[in-house]
């Protein structure tokens, strides 16, 4: 996996995302090289170690299995490998809402980023901060399941009463479970009723099954993921060298601003973010070799690559009527356009203003260049993944 990353990082700055996408491709032909954190999370005393060790299928006293007891055992974050997938790693996380782990500062505390899938874990309702826990999973689009924890301690109470019917009880508490969810803003939530001691009773065995099942979309998913935050990475590497260039653009085109000759600043501007962009249009591999070159190494056709892309600066010839058109529905920087020709018939002020106003036209035009192709980039590279 780091002989991967390290290949594809050298091939996204080499501005070559077509090798990087076909490294890509060949290493996913091989699922066991595919590592896969998973991170059990949830509320504190709701037996995720118990979860853990199960899931592994080992009992609480196994050399190597998790920490478990009567009170919060989990204090840190630990890892431990699945016995059948070597490069599946189970993250027992500390309890969330704890005075150590305080729910505001529990995903940065915990390293949360760091996994590729989650398992959500209460022994009661799921409240406001597993709701919360599932919220912020999805904004980053992975995947997570709620299990309902120690189901055999209700069914063993419930059994008590003279009317007792399993099925009727365990369909109660699924039914609460998923109303409880969906009033929280969870439309349409996978919930899964365990017992950890019972594991071949209740939903043990269809969680291992669903688990099985989408292990190898879960991995593809989480190698694509960090590939795309990869080039993410490289992407705002090459945006930093970009931009440490336009001060000195938008100097050089403030020193020609003070000539007091008609139109000369607006054509020297226009000229120099031209060809400025040609520059970005290029590193960002959005022009026209760069991107049928991707197409033939991700099987994603061309026109599919190019449809994603927004800016017209990576579609059309840039010469200077797209760039002046571009720029008019840029109301600030069309009014400094228009201010500084005004400007530029005032003596010494007019050409001191004159000066200060092109060095911030340029810089404005060529940020926002920047910032539309570098958004075009990364929406491409998804989609060669088919990540979009």
């Amino acid at each position: 996996m780091e002989d991967l990353t390290n290949a594809v990082k050298s091939a996204l700055k080499k501005n070559d995302a077509a090798a990087a996408v076909k490294l890509i491709k060949e290493f996913l032909k091989d699922q066991n090289n595919i590592p896969l954190k998973i991170a059990i999370t949830g509320k504190s005393g709701a037996g995720k170690s118990t979860f853990v060790n199960a899931f592994r299928e080992m009992s609480d006293d196994d050399e190597g299995a998790a920490l478990t007891g009567v009170t919060q055992t989990t204090l840190q974050r630990r890892e431990y490998p699945h016995p059948n997938y070597p490069n599946v790693m189970l993250g027992d996380l500390p309890g969330i809402g704890t005075m150590k782990f305080p729910a505001d500062e529990y995903l940065e505390l915990v390293g949360f980023e760091k996994f590729d899938l989650f398992i959500i874990i209460s022994d009661t309702c799921f409240r406001e901060n597993e709701v919360k826990l599932a919220k912020e999973i999805q904004k980053i689009k992975k995947k997570f399941y709620f299990v309902r924890s120690k189901i055999d301690n209700d069914i063993q109470a419930e059994r008590r009463k003279r009317d007792f019917n399993e099925g009727r009880t365990l369909k109660k508490i699924r039914e609460k479970c998923v109303q409880d969810l969906r009033e929280r803003g969870i439309p349409f939530p996978q919930v899964f009723l365990v017992s950890s001691f019972e594991r071949s009773l209740y939903d043990f065995p269809f969680l291992r099954e669903i688990f099985e099942r989408d292990l190898h979309a879960h991995k593809r998913d989480a190698l694509l993921f960090a590939m795309s935050d990869i080039n993410q990475k490289i992407i705002n590497e090459k945006k930093e060298t970009f931009q440490s260039k336009i001060t000195f653009y938008a100097t050089l085109s403030g020193a020609v601003a003070g000539v007091p000759l008609p139109g000369l600043s607006a054509a020297v501007d226009i000229g120099l973010i031209i060809k400025v962009v040609k520059e970005y249009v290029a590193g960002f591999g959005l022009d026209k070799p760069s991107l049928e070159k991707l197409a033939s190494s991700s099987g994603v056709p061309y026109t599919d690559l190019f449809a994603v892309i927004k800016s017209p600066l990576a579609k059309r010839e840039i010469n200077k009527e797209l760039i002046l058109k571009i720029l008019t529905q840029l109301a600030c920087t069309a009014a400094l356009l228009a201010a500084e020709e005004g400007f530029r018939w005032i003596p010494v002020i007019g050409i001191l203003a004159s000066i200060g106003l092109s060095f911030t036209f340029t810089n404005k035009a060529l940020n926002h260049f920047l910032n539309t192709l570098a958004e075009d980039a990364e929406t491409v590279f998804k989609r060669a993944l088919n990540l979009d």
